[in-house]
């Protein structure tokens, strides 16, 4: 019976080196491959302090596709480090922007607001699970120790702090040789042909639990909790709704309660909020049903966003 429990227990241990060389490689494939998940930013970028961070949803990501970052820092003479993720709520932004603080700066943080975003779990508590998401985060023990901390009080699965402490995602990402780059990107040059049935699913994939107002406090409180955070490291925080074409807009639903409940929450912590949703009505202008293309991008920048950024408060 030793010797058995022996054999077992070397069998074991070989068992656990093998997956932790597996564990090893998956790791150091995705540093190698990383691009755009905002813990990868964090972990790769050479700059202690920056003058901008950039938090939101894939609104904001075209703002740091191809080299239009670099272009928005040539023009601003500012580094800005966008650190926005595919469908990402308040309290996933709070996570990234933790982190961030543990080890850099930032003199002011620009949030791009969603209405979706607010209104539902999937885009909150149920990112931290993603497993788009999680096999392109850095394995750091801060990080971990920071997701458990949110599964015992916030909400968030523990199934979520399991995948990403064992590299799960990660050593199952069959796109692990591909670089991390969202599927936007590639059509960031494309100018898009207006679809009413391609807004309606857009539409109905933003909002898989409709609006309630019990959703829209919670999330509000977590944006709060946001807020709260960047004032008390000095960071100033400027809001803003990036454009998007008419036909969406129409769609979206309750917005105008939305923005009438967004604009007294900010004004009652003296938060600067600029609407741009209607600022850019061609269509041509967009790569899809709502983000604007290159061109786009470009021309939004230059008439808006620009002043927003030099001047820190708009």
């Amino acid at each position: 019976m030793k010797r058995l429990g022996r054999s077992a227990l070397i069998f074991i241990a070989i068992g656990l080196a093998l997956y932790a060389g597996v564990y090893y490689a998956a790791e150091q494939l995705m540093l190698r491959t990383g691009r755009s998940n905002p813990f990868f930013k964090i972990a790769t970028t050479q700059d202690s302090t920056v003058d901008w961070v950039i938090l939101g949803a894939s609104h904001a990501m075209p703002l740091d596709f191809a080299d239009f970052n670099a272009q928005m820092e040539r023009e601003t003479q500012l580094r800005i480090l966008n650190l926005a993720a595919p469908g990402a709520g308040p309290l996933y932004n709070r996570f990234v922007f933790e982190h961030f603080l543990r080890s850099h700066r930032a003199r002011h943080l620009l949030y791009v607001v969603d209405s979706f975003a607010f209104y539902s779990r999937t885009w909150n508590e149920d990112r931290f699970g993603d497993a788009k998401l999680l096999r392109r985060t850095p394995f750091e023990p801060a990080i971990a120790r920071r997701l458990w901390d949110y599964a015992r009080h916030e909400g968030v699965d523990a199934r979520a702090v399991l995948d990403y402490v064992s590299g799960f995602s990660k050593i199952n990402n069959r796109e692990r040789f591909q670089r991390d780059v969202w599927e936007g990107e590639a059509q960031f040059e494309r100018a898009y042909r207006p679809s009413s049935s391609a807004v309606k699913k857009r539409i109905d994939y933003l909002y898989p639990d409709k609006v309630s107002s019990a959703a829209l406090s919670r999330y509000f409180e977590e944006f709060s909790a946001l807020i709260a955070l960047a004032r008390k490291e000095g960071v100033t925080v400027v809001v803003i709704k990036m454009p998007v074409p008419p036909q969406f807009y129409r769609q979206l639903p309750e917005e105008a309660g939305f923005d009438d409940a967004l604009s007294r929450l900010l004004a009652a912590r003296d938060v600067l909020f600029y609407d741009f949703s209607a600022k850019t009505s061609e269509p041509s202008l967009y790569f899809d049903t709502d983000h604007l293309s290159r061109a786009g991008l470009t021309e939004f920048f230059i008439r808006d966003l620009k002043p927003v950024l030099v001047s820190g408060r708009g």
